[in-house]
């Protein structure tokens, strides 16, 4: 009976120990292994010493409790900065960057070894700000909001030489904002509207130039047709115009004061006689007279008629 349960304790050894090695045997095998994320690459430590060989993506062999995979994120991020300079003219300007950038392959052992895991905190940020306080100062805030594109390629270019050396590249580079002071927007708004009524006035000016031109013209153009048409009238012209225009008829009214109302056309007619050079008799021309008109008689001519 005793011998039996030595045999059981002997066996029930045996097979904790078997377990035991094959639990040690399978986590030994899952640490000689490690894999590399699709768009990072891994930075191989040694003891906690940085090795210079960089592990591209997939599954690589590794010293298992010895060796450990850092991944280094190679793809393009993100950052987002609110930055606060003065301008060359003192106004202050509140801007907000933001731009893409990436962390080269070859570059990540040196990176994670130089600076770690927060180079966006160390390195990209103080970066940005000194970036866009250097440039806002050589210009005036009118040139920051005219000569926008201009100034973000030279933040751009001034950013990229800071953190290319630590083996980040710049990829796309923006200023979304420029915003400026309540004051200033007051004054630069003040200063449109200045321009904008001084604009109006001088066009009105020159509209008020064109009608007066155009009046002078066409005054000139109204003087002249009046004098040729002085030029034009002639006696023979104003007597073909009466004897057009006379139905023949004698005026059955005259004046008041008994006179008769006399028509002499004579001198024209003899005018056109001798401009045309046509011979003509002495006989004069007939004077067209309107006869008195037959008025009642008064009191006094029946008595002088009696």
């Amino acid at each position: 009976m005793a011998e039996t349960v030595v045999v059981n304790g002997r066996k029930t050894g045996k097979i904790v120990g078997g377990v035991i090695a094959a639990a040690a045997v399978l986590i030994v095998a899952l640490n000689s292994f490690a894999s590399v994320e699709a768009g990072h690459s891994g930075v191989v430590l040694t003891f906690g010493k940085v090795s210079e060989t960089v592990l591209s993506e997939g599954l690589h062999v590794k010293i298992p409790f010895i060796q450990q995979i850092i991944q280094i994120d190679n793809r393009v991020l993100k950052a987002e900065v609110d930055c606060s300079s003065a301008s060359k003219d003192l106004q202050t300007v509140s801007s907000t960057i933001a731009l893409n950038y990436r962390v080269r392959n070859e570059a990540s052992a040196k990176i994670y070894k130089e600076v770690g895991l927060s180079y966006e905190n160390v390195i990209i940020n103080p970066a940005i700000q000194e970036c866009v306080k250097a440039v806002t100062a050589k210009y005036t805030a009118e040139q920051l909001i005219t000569e926008r594109q201009i100034i973000s390629d030279q933040m751009k270019e001034l950013l990229n030489e800071k953190i290319s050396s630590y083996g980040l590249e710049l990829e796309i580079f923006n200023i979304i904002s420029f915003e400026f002071t309540a004051e200033y927007n007051a004054a630069i708004e003040a200063k449109q509207t200045a321009q904008q009524n001084a604009l109006k006035a001088e066009q009105d000016l020159q509209r008020i130039k064109v009608e007066a031109e155009q009046t002078v013209a066409q005054a000139q153009a109204e003087a002249e047709a009046y004098r040729l048409k002085s030029e034009q009238i002639t006696p023979q012209m104003i007597a073909m115009e009466y004897i057009d225009k006379w139905d023949g008829k004698l005026p059955a009214v005259a004046g008041g004061d008994s006179s008769s109302m006399l028509i002499d056309i004579s001198e024209l007619i003899s005018e056109m006689e001798t401009k045309s050079g046509t011979s003509k008799t002495t006989n004069t021309a007939p004077v067209v007279s309107a006869p008195v008109s037959q008025q009642d008689n008064t009191p006094e001519d029946e008595e002088s008629e009696e």
